[in-house]
C-alpha cells in the first residue's frame, strides 16, 4: 500500500499550509483509490487531520465524504485521526 511517510522531525520544518496539503494529497489518494485501494475511513481520517492543520478544502471534502459513510465508519475515522494527532 503506498503512503507518505512523515518523519516527526521534519514535521516541524515544513510550514503550516505544506504540511495540510500533504494530508489532504493522503486523503485523496485513499478516496481515489490512486496508488492503493479506495479506502473511506483512512481518507476521512487524513482529510480530518489535514481540516485541522488549516485545509479548507479537506473540511469541505471530509463533510461530503461523510455523508456517504456510515456512523460506524465516520466513528472510527475519528478515532484514527484523534490517535495519530495524539502520537503526532
Amino acid at each position: 500500500m503506498a503512503r507518505f511517510e512523515m518523519l516527526e522531525a521534519g514535521v516541524g520544518v515544513i510550514g503550516a499550509n505544506a504540511q495540510a496539503d500533504i494530508l489532504f494529497e493522503l486523503g485523496m489518494m485513499y478516496a481515489t483509490g490512486r496508488d492503493c485501494d479506495t479506502d473511506l475511513v483512512a481518507a476521512h481520517k487524513w482529510f480530518n487531520i489535514a481540516a485541522i492543520k488549516g485545509s479548507t478544502r479537506a473540511a469541505e471534502l471530509r463533510s461530503e465524504l461523510s455523508a456517504t459513510m456510515s456512523k460506524a465508519e465516520v466513528a472510527q475515522a475519528l478515532r484514527e485521526a484523534r490517535e495519530w494527532m495524539t502520537m503526532h
